[in-house]
């Protein structure tokens, strides 16, 4: 039933109602994941992963919906700017519900802090990895997180900070192509990183939470964008095959549409990753 709040239509035309829906859902699957799951001595240490499966499952609907409702308007409008206008309104309304789950993520990390390196452990190790490499066992420690044996990575220049994000959007289109709402797995688990991320800038004080949000969400909002684009693209193509629509002349304007949105998630992916090199580090 509550994956099935909202409805593409209504989305598109009221956009910013999907941020308090995508803080719901957010939250019904964090209590869940907090109070019921955590009881349990096995899948308590999968926690990181079941706040994001749970949110991820009550969005599946939402997001298959809206892909096909964009596919079908690329049978229906033959004008390119007009076509690129209609896919914008979706991705405003997807944006707004990522930072609902934002949002909602970082709050639950800030007030229950006890259960943060529980619920977000996974997420807690990859921003250990990106942000503090050479410390990584230290960072974790400092999170109350047990150390693991993953490899820590950097990020720092323009190019690597690219190089990443590209491989994320690589992976967003290859999933929105095999299971058109597919990429949504891999766009919450980026909501739930960013909101630990959040959570650790913010040092367990709800007043710092706006000035946390700002810090990621300059470079974030973006990036996440970028892969929604790019995940629209990939996924009209997906629903494209189900509705049997790639013939005759529909083919070409459905596979111009989506080279078209993939390019610009691209343009997007470097311009934010220019960003969270340069701007953020000079704004923090």
């Amino acid at each position: 039933m509550i994956e099935l709040l909202m409805k593409p239509k209504r989305a598109e035309r009221h956009p910013g109602e999907m941020f308090f829906i995508g803080m719901f859902w957010a939250s019904v699957s964090l209590l869940m994941v907090s109070f019921v799951f955590s009881n349990d001595s096995v899948l308590k240490d999968a926690s990181g992963i079941l706040v994001v499966l749970i949110t991820v499952l009550c969005c599946l609907p939402f997001m298959y919906y809206i892909i096909k409702l964009e596919e079908g308007k690329d049978m229906q409008i033959n004008d390119s700017g007009k076509l690129i206008w209609e896919h914008y309104k979706a991705i405003k309304a997807l944006m707004w519900l990522f930072l609902g789950v934002v949002i909602a993520f970082s709050f639950f990390y800030l007030i229950i802090p006890d259960k943060a390196p529980q619920n977000f452990n996974f997420q807690i190790k990859t921003y250990c990895a990106i942000n503090n490499p050479s410390n990584y066992g230290y960072c974790l420690e400092n999170n109350d997180v047990q150390p693991s044996t993953g490899k820590a990575i950097g990020s720092d220049a323009v190019l690597n900070i690219f190089a990443n994000n590209i491989s994320v959007l690589i992976f967003t289109i290859v999933f929105s192509l095999l299971f058109g709402a597919g990429a949504i797995f891999i766009l919450v688990w980026n909501a739930s990183v960013i909101s630990a991320a959040i959570g650790i800038f913010a040092k367990g004080s709800l007043e710092q939470l706006p000035l946390g949000v700002l810090r990621y969400m300059i470079h974030g909002v973006p990036e996440i964008a970028a892969y929604f684009v790019g995940a629209l693209g990939g996924g009209i193509i997906s629903v494209a095959v189900i509705r049997r629509d790639l013939r005759g002349e529909g083919i070409w304007r459905i596979l111009q549409d989506s080279l078209i949105l993939i390019i610009i998630a691209i343009v997007i992916l470097f311009i934010s990753a220019f960003m969270e090199a340069y701007l953020t580090p000079l704004l923090f």
